[in-house]
């Protein structure tokens, strides 16, 4: 069947196939939005899968090793202030004696009572206090 002229001529035919393109418009809004949302982009993919897991297992570390060494630092700091005249000290060699002059940044330690020898020592060189013989200055 073919259309009659004038309707042709009137351009009605532009306008149904213009009508399509408008209902065509509102279905496919329609369908974006009840539809559900896109899939996330590669960086945020890239985040989730590898960025996350290494964050947890660098806190993890941080918790069980480097508090840990920070406390045992603190503590020994803490016995080198505390370090007296009388005290005796091993040091990182195996050294041991009594401390006869403790200054801030080094200690002399009687190392033979017979022979009267003394050693300066800094006082990182000393490794632990193993006992105090309950003199002070």
């Amino acid at each position: 069947m073919r259309p009659a002229p004038h309707v042709a001529r009137h351009g009605l035919k532009t306008r149904v196939t213009g009508d399509k393109n408008v209902i065509a418009f509102w279905m496919t809004l329609a369908d974006t939005t009840t539809s559900t949302p896109p899939a996330p982009s590669g960086a945020y993919q890239l985040f989730h899968s590898f960025l996350t897991p290494l964050i947890l297992i660098m806190g993890v570390m941080w918790i069980m090793l480097i508090l840990p060494k920070r406390k045992q630092d603190k503590s020994r700091q803490q016995m080198l202030d505390n370090m007296k005249r009388g005290d005796e000290i091993q040091t990182i060699g195996g050294i041991i004696g009594k401390v006869v002059e403790p200054k801030d940044d080094r200690v002399l330690v009687k190392v033979d009572e017979s022979s009267n020898t003394k050693i300066w020592f800094a006082r990182s060189a000393i490794a632990r206090v193993t006992a105090d013989d309950g003199k002070g200055k």
